[in-house]
């Protein structure tokens, strides 16, 4: 994936970061809203593995608007209107003579204003998730009162550079440390409480509404029905006013664009943009998954101190990677203390291994909970990915101690092969549509 590294483009005495990801036919400026560092944002491989989808068919313009990232400070009574040409100038630097332009979030209203007053320059709008006012108004309810806004902002500025809000960005990935972390520095990196309050403040006075009926580029409105962040409202009411607009509504209850089911996203996009679908990187092949989690791990560790809990894990790593491989398991990576394999043959092998598993680390002294699913998930290189790797991740927060519990699927798929089961009922999965059954195996 072809990379410029961070540039910087000029609009008077304002300097501007941006980078360029790709060399595709179609120059498409992303403007992801208010947290946004064109370096720390890469550092993300869910990240990395949208914007290398992006630039199979595009060249993807990355831009800190000023007063963010690694762009300029900015005062907080600065127009909308005046950072048009903060988009024209990384335009001009970027060698884009036409752009697309995708907005997300608080970068819709700039989008909006930009392909309306240039729209010799600006070739199409892209407006997922995006916001056309940010207070509520007669005709605009859904949106945050002014009490809500300023409520929300309390609760964003007490934890912020914590990673906490993935719990409304991305509800279906919240329990991955390291996304947690990742979002954690790039809010740091994007701005320090004040100047994300300031650019907040700025946000809150923009309304475009009156700028929709006046577009004339082609506009695709795509939205998550399940969004637990912005509300679908606000994408319905721009595809209501824009004329011609495409309206695309996509299951999932993710807001991030990377995150869930971000190839049928990007398919939108690039049929959008070319008129087809080249298909992806990403292949996707029916699994196994398993999660595995040491029982009181933190507390172990306490008692025995770093030195003694470093070696007792190693022990535990080399058992499970025996047990891994006698049942023809292939891990995929360590996340804390606990492992995520998958099986490619039959899931009964997944399903008696995870037995084993409970039984190799019982002489060093420790418990683990197991969790299985079958399902279809994304091989990107030596990864895994998709909503079977989140199911079977769920499925295993919810196992006792020594317990391996499956989901509805892996269970239906093992009936007759001697493997027997108490049904635990159903339940909710974070994240994740719909109610699940789950069972519990009966070992031996």
């Amino acid at each position: 994936m072809q990379d410029t590294g961070t540039r910087y483009a000029r609009n008077g005495d304002i300097t501007l970061a941006y980078r360029v990801i790709g060399d595709g036919p179609v120059d498409v400026v992303f403007l992801p809203g208010l947290i946004s560092h064109v370096e720390v944002i890469l550092e993300s491989p869910l990240i990395q593995r949208f914007l290398g989808r992006m630039a199979e068919f595009s060249r993807v313009i990355l831009m800190d608007r000023r007063g963010l990232g690694l762009s300029d400070p900015a005062p907080v009574d600065v127009p909308l209107e005046v950072e048009i040409g903060d988009v024209l100038a990384v335009l001009d630097a970027a060698g884009a003579e036409r752009a697309v332009l995708m907005g997300y979030t608080a970068g819709g209203p700039l989008c909006v204003q930009t392909a309306v007053a240039h729209p010799e320059r600006i070739a199409g709008l892209v407006l997922y998730a995006s916001m056309f006012r940010a207070v509520a108004d007669d005709d605009y309810e859904w949106a945050q009162t002014n009490e809500q806004r300023l409520e929300r902002m309390s609760d964003l500025l007490a934890n912020w550079g914590t990673g906490v809000n993935i719990e409304r960005l991305a509800p279906s990935m919240a329990d991955d440390p390291r996304l947690v972390d990742w979002l954690g520095r790039l809010e740091r990196a994007a701005a320090s409480p004040g100047r994300f309050r300031d650019a907040q403040a700025r946000f809150a006075t923009a309304d475009v509404r009156h700028l929709l009926e006046h577009i004339r580029v082609p506009t695709l409105v795509m939205h998550r029905t399940g969004d637990q962040m912005i509300d679908i409202r606000h994408s319905h009411y721009a595809a209501e006013k824009v004329y011609g607009a495409k309206l695309v509504e996509l299951p999932g209850t993710d807001s991030m664009p990377a995150a869930g089911d971000a190839e049928a996203l990007v398919g939108e996009i690039e049929e959008f943009l070319t008129g087809g679908r080249t298909g992806s990187a990403v292949h996707r092949d029916l699994l196994t998954v398993l999660f595995t989690d040491v029982v009181d791990a933190t507390g172990t560790a306490s008692r025995l101190g770093d030195a003694r809990w470093r070696d007792l894990l190693a022990d535990h790593d080399r058992a499970i990677r025996r047990e891994l491989e006698r049942y023809g398991g292939r891990e995929v990576k360590t996340i804390g203390d606990g492992f995520l394999a998958v099986f490619d043959g039959p899931p009964s092998h997944a399903v008696r291994c995870a037995s084993a598993l409970v039984d190799v680390v019982h002489p060093l002294g420790l418990q683990i909970r197991v969790g299985l699913h079958t399902g279809e998930c994304e091989r990107i290189g030596g990864d895994v990915g998709g909503m079977a790797v989140h199911i079977a991740a769920r499925v295993a927060a919810l196992a006792s101690p020594d317990e391996v519990l499956a989901s509805g699927t892996t269970y239906g798929t093992v009936v007759g092969a001697g493997i027997f089961w108490d049904h635990q009922g159903t339940r909710e999965l974070k994240g994740v549509p719909g109610s699940w059954p789950i069972f519990s195996l009966i070992r031996e």
